[in-house]
């Protein structure tokens, strides 16, 4: 579906962002990761991507933090791999804390890196997506990016403003063949979440399925998680032409969690 496309995605080294970019892969394009992580760890990913399905795959290691970095790493797709077309905003980070304890160094990182590096790299890809008439935006947002949850100000004042973001961008972009949207997934399994439960049932007391179910899955009315592949495969069907008519809106991918 992308052959001959160049698809970035940030915070891909592992988790969503990795399933985003072997996802756009499968299909053809071209691709820059970028995240943190051990170096040989990224490598093998990187080496994986290649060999799995015969396409180029650049690392960047660009800092979420740094506007100049992030710029680089649309550069680096531009002049190694010929464009950035699909532009995939997936890095991310939380903290939890009451807002009278949250520490001011921790909600300026969480509003850089959750919500300013987006800014930065639309603003670096956008240029070339208009003169090519042609590109795709997504943003991973959240459920949070709809409704609220206790001490979580930052990270949720983030994704409110990526959903401002994306209907700005969409709406700028609407008549030059870009599409902007974002994706807001509820509770996904992955190895960071997984690696959470084994405490958290040793703190509370209960059994590591109570702690899925009745903590971690409280507010999913599916009592199930979102798979890495589940939001994986919606992004590349927003970068389709089938989705060309779809900008400026925010997917839902929670269990039920924002019907409620």
């Amino acid at each position: 579906m992308f052959k001959g496309k160049v698809a970035v995605v940030t915070g891909s080294t592992s988790g969503i962002g990795l399933a985003y970019a072997r996802a756009f892969a499968k299909e053809g394009a071209n691709i820059v990761i970028n995240g943190l992580g051990d170096a040989a760890a990224i490598e093998t990913e990187r080496a994986r991507i290649e060999t799995d399905f015969g396409v180029k795959c650049l690392y960047s290691p660009a800092n979420m933090l740094k506007p100049e970095e992030i710029e680089g790493m649309v550069k680096l797709a531009e002049t190694e791999l010929g464009s950035c077309d699909i532009l995939v905003n997936n890095a991310g980070i939380q903290h939890v804390s009451p807002i009278e304890e949250f520490p001011i160094d921790k909600w300026n990182m969480i509003i850089a890196i959750n919500l300013s590096a987006a800014f930065f790299a639309m603003r670096a890809a956008i240029p070339g997506m208009k003169a090519r008439k042609w590109g795709r935006i997504i943003n991973t947002a959240s459920a949070h990016a709809l409704v609220a949850s206790p001490f979580k100000s930052a990270y949720v004042s983030a994704k409110h403003g990526i959903a401002g973001l994306t209907k700005t961008a969409a709406l700028e972009t609407a008549q030059f063949g870009i599409t902007v949207n974002a994706i807001c997934p509820g509770y996904v399994w992955t190895p960071l979440v997984e690696k959470q439960i084994p405490d958290t049932a040793k703190a509370r007391g209960i059994s590591e399925e109570e702690v899925k179910k009745n903590v971690i899955l409280a507010a999913q009315p599916t009592k199930e998680f979102v798979t890495v592949e589940e939001v994986a495969a919606y992004a590349v069907f927003l970068a389709s032409d089938n989705a060309r008519s779809i900008t400026g809106s925010m997917q839902s991918i929670d269990g039920g969690w924002t019907a409620e």
